[in-house]
């Protein structure tokens, strides 16, 4: 059996929801979508039976859940596509955004068996979806008069909450809070690093995205989250390298010295990046060591110079508690969340169930 996997760690899971719910002091929903951001949507929200709730994007990702047996709250987060979207959304007890005006047109339009609560989303600064704060009261009035909501909660999304010197969610909170001054209704700011470092965003419900899955979205990394998923491998083989050598594709690293390098079950193909560049961080049998030479769809190669004592069936770990996810995104030029969501055709465990 090919020795790649991914090894999710349901504990550390729980224990990053009860910290995000902890700091925000009010209810959390834990958001599951992309598949849990590449951790597994059905058994992370069954992992997480504590949950108040949870977000996913679209009314597919809710129908897992459902079929799963998954009973909290599932918001979507798109809200609907179309109109026939809304009867399965009634029927099983979704809560869909509400952000353009396409979406009431269908809600006002809809036969459905009984009203459905609805979240507005309010355009407070980012000016990617919701309504425009000088909207929103006409909005809530023709979503209150249209007879098919039973409930609107308010939300907006932060633009730059990750930039904790930046004054971009202040602003954002108050104008979400003078666009909203007299209705009735909860309201959600929160997400990942509003619940992290922004106290004034806390409201009724929190939004737990990446920190969920230990990906610390602030830059200083000192929250506490415990990384969920271990992205690991085995070296297959070793090679002698001569000073001076080439290795890999087009050649991009050549030895500086003689040195021996391990040749490792991991590529492009099961979503490590194949941006990654020479010298970006590995652990072979628990020692940091380095990727050396361009990423291949099935292989990559790391330096084992200095780890006399690694060979063929050493354990490599690509991102995990030694190699943290975040450092590795930003020496491929990306993301956490990307590197977590394209991880694919590797073996998934779960342990901490």
């Amino acid at each position: 059996m090919r020795p790649a996997r991914a090894l999710i760690d349901l504990d550390a899971l729980r224990h990053n929801y009860r910290l995000a719910r902890g700091r925000h002091g009010a209810r959390s929903l834990a958001v599951v979508k992309a598949n849990a951001y590449g951790h597994g949507a059905v058994q992370c929200a069954r992992a997480l039976a504590e949950a108040d709730g949870f977000a996913v994007a679209f009314l597919d990702e809710a129908l897992v859940l459902r079929d799963a047996g998954i009973t909290q709250p599932i918001l979507l987060l798109e809200g609907v596509f179309t109109a026939d979207e809304l009867l399965r959304v009634a029927a099983f007890d979704l809560w869909p955004v509400v952000h353009h005006a396409g979406q009431i047109e269908m809600l006002e339009a809809a036969d459905l068996p009984h009203p459905v609560h609805v979240w507005l989303k309010i355009n407070s600064g980012m000016n990617r979806a919701g309504f425009n704060p000088d909207e929103v009261r006409a909005v809530w009035q023709r979503l209150h008069d249209s007879g098919k909501v039973s409930g609107i909660t308010f939300i907006t999304h932060l633009a730059r909450a990750d930039e904790p010197q930046v004054i971009t969610t202040p602003r954002q909170v108050q104008d979400f809070e003078a666009a909203i001054a007299g209705l009735p209704g909860e309201r959600s700011l929160s997400n990942s690093a509003g619940i992290l470092a922004w106290p004034q965003s806390h409201a009724d419900w929190g939004r737990a995205g990446i920190l969920l899955y230990g990906a610390d979205p602030l830059p200083d990394e000192s929250n506490g989250l415990r990384p969920v998923m271990t992205l690991q491998s085995e070296v297959l083989s070793v090679r002698e390298l001569p000073a001076g050598a080439p290795l890999g594709y087009g050649g991009r690293f050549r030895a500086e010295a003689p040195m021996r390098v391990g040749l490792v079950a991991m590529g492009y193909a099961d979503g490590y990046p194949r941006s990654a560049p020479d010298g970006t961080p590995v652990a072979v049998d628990g020692f940091k060591t380095r990727l050396v030479g361009r990423v291949s769809m099935d292989m990559l190669t790391v330096d084992l110079t200095d780890l006399p004592e690694a060979g063929p069936g050493s354990t490599v770990e690509l991102w995990g508690p030694r190699v943290p996810v975040n450092r590795v995104a930003e020496l491929a030029g990306t993301i956490a969340y990307e590197l977590l969501c394209n991880v694919k055709r590797v073996r998934f465990e779960y342990v901490g169930g």
